[in-house]
C-alpha cells in the first residue's frame, strides 16, 4: 500500500566496460518515479564521489536519455523482463586534464 502513494523504479546501474570511472559500490536502486534522469545522474555522480572536471554519462540500451526525462517514463519503455530498467554509466575528462 505504501508503494501506492510513493511510486517508485527499480534500477539497476552498471559501470561500462573500458570506463576509466571509478566502479559503483550500490547497484541496486530505487528510485522515486518522478525523478529526472538528471537528479540520478547526480546520484550516481555522488556515490562514486566523482571529481568536477570529469563528466559522466548514463545510456539505457546503449543510447544517452535526454536529461529532463522522468526516470518511470525510461523505466515503462526499457525495462527488461526481470522488472529492473539496466543503466551502464561512463565518462570522460570534460577539460581535458
Amino acid at each position: 500500500m505504501f508503494f501506492d502513494f510513493f511510486p517508485k523504479t527499480w534500477v539497476i546501474v552498471e559501470k561500462a566496460e573500458n570506463s576509466d570511472i571509478p566502479s559503483i559500490d550500490k547497484k541496486k536502486y530505487l528510485v522515486p518515479a518522478d525523478l529526472t534522469v538528471g537528479q540520478f545522474v547526480y546520484v550516481i555522480r555522488k556515490r562514486i564521489k566523482l571529481s568536477p572536471e570529469k563528466a559522466i554519462f548514463i545510456f539505457v540500451d546503449n543510447v544517452l536519455p535526454p536529461t529532463g526525462a522522468i526516470m518511470s517514463a525510461i523505466y515503462e519503455e526499457k525495462k527488461d523482463e526481470d522488472g529492473f530498467l539496466y543503466v551502464s554509466y561512463s565518462g570522460e575528462n570534460t577539460f581535458g586534464w
